[in-house]
């Protein structure tokens, strides 16, 4: 090795289970959710190993805009963004990347803010493994540490790893999979994890119903497979004797609620059974499985305010089809 070329840092990225995965708890919520009128799901049972590979192909999607034009906004206006989060958090701040999946979003801003430490957070702990292998190889001066942690119940990180002035990223609207009251949640516990810091976040706006409910009905099939495959998943949790076959995926646009809602629907009568449990499906009978709500500039920027963030900046596309906020914590 020359001698004079610079030295590079090796390092292993580590992981922490914050939540104890408790299968037994796991199950009975999903099968709380199955025994109710209408019978529900939250969208944590869709990443399994596989529901976080669907995921990312969902992403790919030409009708699926959300991730190209979140994409295309830091893009465009990646100094800027940069320059408002690092006013706040100061240089090499510690970035707390909420629902990381493969890290891919958070790893195109490294060069921009130049984090010292990476928090990758996600409930799907051992798709995290392997993904941080890989970021770590292409960012070995990086500090990097996958977190295990249902954050849907509660997000926070303990004193010992956490880090005053933080940046909170939580890109691609994943936001909307809560509902307003619960998203207000979610933002103030984030705001105590940014401790003084930065929170930046992504965020889809009201559109016309057509544009919203294709990108979560593609042509391909891609999302009905990923919504099937919550069955395949509640089969193995629950011991239960789902056929997706017999299910259908639906997806639309409620505009009163500024939502769109995915179900699956029952292609004929069917009864399920699990261990200790059993539902009977009628024919047409739903399983609602994900709200995506959508929002305006401004009533994002009032939600906000009322999570006690301050200073709340945003930019958008030319189409004003989504927005990227950053807000002071």
């Amino acid at each position: 090795m020359d001698e004079r070329s610079p030295r590079r840092l090796t390092r292993e990225p580590r992981l922490v289970g914050l939540d104890t995965l408790d299968r037994a708890a796991l199950a009975a919520e999903a099968a709380a959710g199955l025994c109710e009128r209408p019978a529900r799901l939250a969208p944590k049972f869709f990443y399994d190993a596989l529901g976080s590979r669907l995921f990312e192909a969902i992403t790919a999607l030409d009708a699926y805009y959300l991730t190209r034009t979140e994409r295309a906004i830091f893009d465009a206006h990646g100094r800027a963004i940069a320059a408002a989060v690092l006013a706040r958090t100061g240089a090499a701040p510690v970035m707390v990347d909420l629902g990381a999946g493969n890290g891919e979003k958070a790893a195109r801003l490294f060069p921009l803010l130049a984090p010292r430490r990476y928090f990758a957070v996600d409930i799907a702990l051992e798709h995290l493994r392997d993904a941080l292998l890989a970021r770590q190889r292409e960012h070995p001066a990086v500090e990097m540490v996958g977190v295990g942690q249902d954050f849907s119940r509660e997000f926070s990180l303990p004193a010992a790893i956490g880090a005053p002035r933080s940046l909170v990223f939580y890109p691609g609207s994943s936001i909307g999979n809560f509902a307003p009251e619960d998203a207000l949640r979610l933002l103030r516990q984030a705001r105590a994890v940014a401790a003084g810091g930065a929170l930046l976040i992504g965020v889809d706006l009201v559109k016309p119903a057509p544009l919203l409910e294709a990108a979560y009905d593609d042509e391909l099939g891609v999302t009905a497979a990923f919504n099937l495959n919550v069955l395949c998943h509640l089969n193995r949790l629950l011991g239960a004797d789902f056929a997706p076959r017999g299910w259908l995926h639906r997806a639309r646009f409620d505009g009163d609620a500024a939502r769109v809602e995915m179900h699956l629907e029952a292609r004929a009568a069917v009864t399920v059974r699990w261990r200790g449990g059993e539902r009977a499906f009628a024919a047409g009978e739903r399983i609602h499985t994900e709200n995506s709500y959508k929002w305006t500039v401004e009533a994002f920027a009032a939600l906000l305010r009322d999570a006690g963030y301050a200073q709340p900046r945003h930019w958008s596309d030319a189409a004003g089809w989504f927005a990227v906020f950053v807000a002071d914590a």
